[in-house]
């Protein structure tokens, strides 16, 4: 058992932090967020928790959850806390799980494990996993379509994706020739992300390139990863502007 006092010195020694954890005689942690951007996580962990309560209800001590792209532990907690078997978060940087162990150890949180992992890369063992969190990460990814395959092989219940989106691009490409031609629907946006990425932000993917999908998109690749049906979850009221204006999306992918 750590003391306030050493609580407190870890917290300033981990610094800067991106999610705020209150730890209870332990202090808290403060967000390097601006304050009109730290309500993203209130308004993801509630959308999150609308489809986890629903579905799981009153078997949270008989499921596992992966939490993929981790980041500080800030959802990985938060499942723990209800009570599920085993939470297993995986992260790209060193340094979240530094932070995330951390974080939990603080909380008392045991039924949690912390893995350093590429999702382009996910161990099969010790899955599979009833539920799999896969938040804030897509959009940050150079290959999606590999990563969400992945997510899907490790789920066998249901799958929650929040990702910023972009606009819908719909036409007619040539496919062959002048007078063969698919329609498509939905697209994959490449964002270069080198000035975060070179500067070790932790907000971004294992490469400077990033791809961000559309809504219609982000469906059809869940699908094509093996989901059988996909949910988009409504934003609640209150909710923080990107989700409230549909810029940033929840998902729920069941198997």
């Amino acid at each position: 058992m750590m003391t306030p006092q050493e609580a407190r010195q870890r917290i300033e020694q981990l610094n800067p932090w991106f999610y705020e954890f209150d730890l209870g005689p332990y202090g808290r942690t403060v967000s390097e967020l601006p304050p009109e951007v730290l309500p993203i996580h209130e308004t993801r962990l509630r959308m999150v928790e609308s489809v986890v309560d629903r579905h799981f209800a009153g078997r949270f001590g008989q499921i596992r959850c992966v939490d993929v792209g981790c980041h500080e532990g800030f959802y990985s907690a938060a499942m723990a806390k209800k009570g599920i078997r085993q939470v297993r978060g995986v992260d790209v940087r060193a340094e979240s799980l530094e932070k995330a162990r951390f974080v939990t150890e603080a909380l008392g949180l045991e039924n949690t494990v912390f893995e350093e992992c590429n999702c382009e890369r996910l161990p099969s063992d010790p899955g599979p996993y009833e539920l799999c969190l896969f938040l804030g990460i897509l959009y940050h990814l150079e290959n999606p379509m590999l990563c969400l395959r992945n997510a899907a092989r490790l789920t066998s219940e249901v799958c929650i994706v929040e990702t910023q989106v972009v606009a819908e691009v719909e036409g007619y490409a040539e496919w062959g020739a002048r007078a063969w031609t698919r329609p498509y629907q939905g697209v994959l946006a490449l964002i270069d992300e080198s000035g975060e990425f070179n500067n070790r932000d932790a907000e971004t993917g294992a490469t400077p390139m990033a791809t961000c999908p559309s809504p219609k998109a982000l469906e059809f690749m869940l699908r094509q990863a093996g989901f059988r049906r996909v949910e988009m979850i409504a934003a609640p009221p209150g909710a923080y502007e990107q989700h409230s204006r549909g810029q940033r999306v929840v998902c729920a992918a069941y198997k």
